[in-house]
């Protein structure tokens, strides 16, 4: 491996080999986003393969492995775990520039203490070393997350789940904290009626209330929210192409929820409209209770029609939208901070065309009431790679403050993801390390170690303050 993944991978001056080894490296991580299977921490399982725990739902190496020619059946196809993961291994050499070099080195280092890159020549003994050791009880999944020093961590779940694991993992002290997320975007997804009043009759089931109006709607959300809260929830959070607003009522809301009951189909401007009201009156509903609301805005999903009607959503056929973004989250956030009913708040951009818009729009509704009340977050997505944190850090420093930043999180679906925070911590010690070096920062140790340790572990625990 000569210089390639030392311990002073990313460090690229002392000041920040020292950030790194003292302040950063052994903080505890609060990842309070990601797509995480609660089932899988509650029953504690066991993977048979590495197969199983890597590849499984990872779309950023699915669109890999398809733009180097391999065949569909050997990514979500009926190859055998063993056939999926020795295909892997024939287009990890080729990922270099892609952060899933990078990732897939620090993974196999830090689960499996295997130095080497994968390749198709060493695949198979990989494979069958990584199997073994997945048996061991220190490798379960709940083994995987104490492994990495994982604290606590938020799951994504929807409104009418029963949040049945979540309520045995917290009986059970020896699991890693796991706490839901209130994903709401089902329930006013009514671009697509007969989806819309199916799920609607998942919520009442869940909730014994009848929904009969959008006055019903907003008391069953209400009451699952204060469901999720009861459970540990602390957390909302909302995927968006962009958010709406409309300066006036141009419809009445409850019209509109009524032609929907009744399968009629609504233009896109009542879409829009329906969207932005339910989701202002959630907003207040997480200000009431306390809670942290997120925002993820960007991403254009489902491009690829054909595939997504042979594989479903959530299968790699997404990116980089470039909607426009500021009018509405600048009325949104101002509708609620003009009533004081502003709730914590993280945005995340997935188009870096927008990294100074949004890290200038939170700064216009911090009060002074809580720090770093208004957050500018993480790399999100195609942005979670060394260029744009440097630019997501940087971007935050210019406009905000870096030092109150709440930090990292994986966003992922695997348990293998984790090392993407030590990733984050490198570039975090080499960026501000780097400005030390070059004179534009004090070498003041303890100050600046303390900031690192701040946005590291400390800022989380004490903005999302889990119990």
């Amino acid at each position: 491996m000569n210089s390639f993944l030392t311990k002073d991978f990313l460090l690229q001056n002392e000041y920040s080999k020292i950030l790194f080894h003292h302040f950063a490296k052994d903080q505890p991580i609060i990842d309070y986003h990601n797509h995480l299977s609660p089932k899988q921490i509650a029953e504690d399982i066991q993977f048979e393969n590495i197969t199983q725990v890597w590849l499984y739902g990872d779309h950023y190496k699915w669109r890999a492995m398809r733009a180097f020619g391999i065949d569909e059946k050997y990514i979500t196809g009926n190859a055998t775990d063993k056939e999926k993961f020795l295909k892997w291994a024939e287009v990890v050499p080729y990922t270099i520039k892609n952060p899933l070099f990078h990732w897939t080195a620090l993974e196999l280092k830090a689960y499996f203490n295997i130095d080497e890159i994968l390749t198709p020549e060493n695949a198979e003994e990989i494979y069958k070393k990584t199997s073994e050791i997945l048996q061991q009880k220190s490798h379960s999944a709940n083994g995987l997350l104490k492994m990495q020093n994982v604290e606590s961590l938020c799951t994504t779940d929807d409104p009418a789940d029963s949040l049945e694991y979540h309520i045995a993992i917290q009986k059970d002290s020896r699991k890693v904290k796991t706490f839901p997320t209130f994903r709401p975007d089902n329930s006013f997804a009514v671009e697509n009626v007969a989806t819309y009043n199916q799920y609607l009759s998942k919520l009442e089931t869940v909730s014994n209330i009848n929904i009969d109006n959008y006055d019903d709607l907003l008391k069953v959300l209400e009451s699952r929210i204060q469901f999720f809260n009861e459970n540990g929830g602390r957390l909302s959070d909302h995927g968006f192409e962009q958010l709406y607003f409309f300066e006036e009522d141009s419809y009445d809301v409850n019209d509109l929820f009524n032609k929907v009951k009744n399968n009629q189909s609504l233009n896109n401007e009542e879409i829009a409209f329906f969207k932005f009201k339910t989701v202002i009156e959630l907003c207040k509903m997480y200000h009431k209770i306390g809670w942290t609301q997120q925002f993820h805005l960007g991403a254009i999903r489902n491009n690829n029609k054909r595939l997504l009607d042979e594989l479903g959503p959530d299968t790699g056929f997404d990116s980089i939208g470039d909607f426009s973004q500021a009018r509405a989250l600048s009325g949104v956030l101002n509708k609620l901070d003009s009533t004081n009913q502003l709730a914590k708040t993280i945005v995340y951009n997935l188009n870096p065309a927008d990294s100074e818009v949004f890290a200038t729009m939170v700064g216009n509704f911090n009060d002074g009431t809580i720090k770093g009340k208004m957050q500018y977050g993480a790399a999100w997505w195609f942005l979670d790679q060394k260029d744009g944190m440097e630019k997501q850090i940087n971007a935050l420093s210019n406009l905000g403050l870096l030092s109150c930043f709440v930090g990292m999180l994986t966003d992922s679906r695997s348990f293998l993801s984790f090392p993407r925070h030590e990733y984050f911590r490198r570039i975090l010690c080499n960026v501000i390390g780097t400005d030390v070096e070059n004179g534009e920062l004090p070498a003041d140790e303890a100050f600046l170690g303390k900031i690192v340790s701040d946005i590291c572990y400390n800022n989380a625990k004490n903005y999302f303050n889990f119990k």
